[in-house]
């Protein structure tokens, strides 16, 4: 066992999804408070750890290559890995090259993470992870972990557990000290926001948790913060979705959802056959409008067990028939330990990948008719990330043009001015006028 003394330099390194960037800097905040010291070059630390995924096949491998690379380091670094790649194998994760110690997901709260000594603001059942400000300009509020769905081609509910919820009360007292720390964009997060509330009492849902967030920080904060939903299950909307989102004063023009296929009988055997393509389609309708202008994404598998030629035609229609301003599409790759990986009918690799391919296509067109639209609006709100790039509320990544120097995290008006590869160029307006968000 690693001795986390004050005189110890760590290397945090994160992999995989926002929750994982919420749980580093829980523990980059935790060490800090202890005396520990920070580094971003893991040839200078006396620790490297690994925060993993296990999402994919592919995350393992790259899981992989980074711990020979770091093995390969003189002086070489004590290397930790936790995370959920730790959970879906953990015997071959533990033998790695060079892998010194594994920490369950259960044990990120041990003192020996020096987690558990601080005061706990959330449910009994949540794990006492908190933060009270954050390393990159658009911060991430974790509400919910774990999963009880259990998707056929998922290894989260085993490497996360069941779901467990976040009492509002701590959501929203670390989303008021994140707004007093100067975070402008919040993302409310979690590996599934459909199933929170469902383990609290009273019983609420994720709908009822945006309102309240939105509630108590409206009044202090309108115009000077916005929120951000991350991927949303297309059950999840419903009129309740639709009233809540009227109502809100902070939440970004943009959605999420994790759609999967257009196929109901592909979403049935993936384990989704609680809600159908129909749902989607007429909600987003109903969405316009509540938001004229609005960013839509969507996570996309293509080349499912049991997929045929119909069943992807079927999904592309989906896709020509939505708004979609970008799109995650993957072929499906085999994970190890789901129920899809022995599934009869594989379909070959090379037709997963075309499939890929001829979404991504699609889905390309019309983001930059998305894109292109975008240039009558008269003014759209920037937030840096790095000098002279950001993220709009659309969630396009933005060019600024500008004679000043921009601060990562401090909101700018800008003006669309061209359509370009990675999204939009923009302009600055006055800076006088920089005093609130559109």
């Amino acid at each position: 066992m690693i001795c986390f003394t004050p005189d110890l330099c760590f290397c945090l390194l994160t992999q995989g999804c926002k929750v994982n960037q919420y749980e580093s800097q829980a523990l980059r905040e935790a060490w800090c408070a202890a005396g520990m010291t920070e580094t971003d070059d893991p040839a200078q630390a006396d620790m490297v750890l690994i925060n993993s995924c296990a999402v994919t096949e592919r995350a393992i491998s790259d899981l992989a290559k980074l711990t020979r690379t770091l093995a390969a380091l003189c002086p070489k670094p004590r290397i930790i890995i936790a995370g959920c790649a730790v959970e879906a194998d953990l015997e071959r994760i533990a033998a790695l090259p060079g892998v010194d110690e594994v920490v369950r997901q259960q044990d990120k709260t041990t003192p020996g993470l020096g987690l558990a000594s601080r005061p706990v603001q959330s449910g009994a059942h949540f794990p006492p992870l908190h933060i009270t400000e954050y390393h990159r300009a658009r911060a991430v509020l974790k509400v919910q972990d774990g999963c009880s769905h259990g998707c056929t081609y998922c290894i989260i509910p085993a490497t996360r557990g069941a779901s467990v919820s976040r009492e509002p009360a701590a959501v929203i007292a670390e989303a008021k000290r994140l707004a007093e720390a100067g975070i402008y964009e919040l993302s409310l997060c979690g590996i599934n926001l459909r199933h929170y509330g469902r383990d609290l009492t009273p019983r609420c849902d994720f709908w009822d948790l945006l309102a309240a967030v939105d509630a108590a920080l409206a009044p202090v904060c309108s115009g000077q913060m916005r929120l951000r939903i991350s991927s949303l299950e297309p059950a999840d909307l419903h009129a309740k979705a639709l009233d809540t989102l009227a109502g809100s004063r902070l939440v970004c023009p943009h959605l999420h959802l994790s759609v999967q296929s257009g196929s109901p009988e592909i979403l049935r055997r993936m384990g989704r056959g609680h809600y159908s393509p129909e749902d989607i389609s007429g909600f987003v309708e109903e969405l316009r409008r509540i938001w004229p202008v609005f960013g839509l994404g969507a996570d996309f598998i293509t080349g499912f067990p049991g997929e045929t030629e119909d069943h992807a035609r079927q999904t592309s229609q989906v896709v020509q028939g939505l708004p979609l301003t970008y799109a995650h599409i993957f072929p499906y790759s085999e994970r190890p330990g789901t129920a899809a990986a022995r599934f009869p009918r594989q379909v070959p690799g090379h037709l997963r990948r075309q499939r890929a391919k001829d979404l991504r296509a699609l889905v390309q067109d019309k983001r930059q008719d998305f894109l292109r639209h975008l240039l009558n609006l008269p003014v759209m709100t920037v937030i840096p990330e790095q000098t002279n790039q950001g993220v709009n509320e659309f969630y396009v990544d933005c060019q600024i043009e500008t004679t000043s120097q921009l601060v990562p995290g401090k909101p700018v008006q800008v003006r669309p001015v061209a359509v370009i590869q990675q999204g939009l160029r923009v302009a600055q307006t006055d800076p006088a006028d920089q005093e609130t968000l559109s």
